[in-house]
């Protein structure tokens, strides 16, 4: 039987180093999508399943960190690498602050990059049986963003609903800081962030009303109470 190859969205605008990685990961046996475009490439992401991103960070339409912030707003798991001239300590942190989970800088060798992408992707296999959890008679897979009620087709997840609810299990019986997770999760704790963090937590208690033994209840001037058994 034929090993699964692994599917790699590529995304360059440069015509001949796109050629070079494309043909150079082929031959040691990935599949590999390039798209010359940041746009292009999303769309090619939203319309077919890859394993691991390849980005460079210039590109006409959206830049790699636009193009990956827009992937984290509906996957979290997925692992995403930088290509980029670029060597400037903002863009470094700028890269892993949207989302990407490694960064190399041109020019660059196909074995380093090789040898980043499988690191990445065997810690995304340790990371995906590590991160499944138990909710009451709810299964919730934290790197895919799915919420399962018993054997029953799982529901998607945002990216935000998903890590909203990673913290409250994080935290479960115990209050969730307000405070803290509106920094976390949303960059500030002003009005209009908490008024859109209760939003999400009213989507999450839809989501999870099956099971009459969880609850997330509010502390009035404290935050967030997820109540299981």
């Amino acid at each position: 039987m034929n090993k699964k190859k692994t599917r790699v969205l590529f995304a360059e605008d440069e015509p001949a180093l796109a050629m070079i990685v494309k043909e150079s990961l082929e031959t040691r046996g990935f599949d590999v999508t390039h798209c010359a475009d940041g746009q292009k490439a999303l769309d090619t992401f939203i319309n077919n399943e890859f394993d691991i991103l390849v980005l460079d960070v210039m590109m006409p339409l959206l830049d790699g960190f636009e193009l990956a912030s827009k992937v984290r707003e509906n996957n979290n798991a997925i692992p995403i690498v930088f290509l980029t001239a670029k060597s400037q300590t903002e863009d470094v942190l700028k890269g892993f602050h949207v989302g990407g989970n490694d960064y190399l800088k041109k020019p660059f060798s196909i074995e380093e990059l090789i040898v980043r992408m499988k690191n990445l992707l065997e810690r995304k296999q340790v990371q995906q049986s590590a991160d499944m959890y138990q909710l009451g008679q709810y299964s919730f897979n934290f790197p895919q963003q799915k919420l399962s009620f018993k054997e029953n087709d799982p529901v998607k997840l945002t990216h935000r609903e998903s890590h909203l609810l990673y913290h409250l299990l994080q935290n479960k019986n115990k209050v969730l800081d307000r405070s803290y997770i509106l920094q976390k999760l949303w960059g500030s704790d002003d009005f209009f962030t908490g008024r859109s963090m209760d939003v999400f937590i009213t989507k999450l208690r839809k989501k999870l009303s099956q099971d009459d033994q969880i609850e997330i209840v509010n502390v009035r001037g404290y935050g967030y109470k997820l109540l299981t058994p």
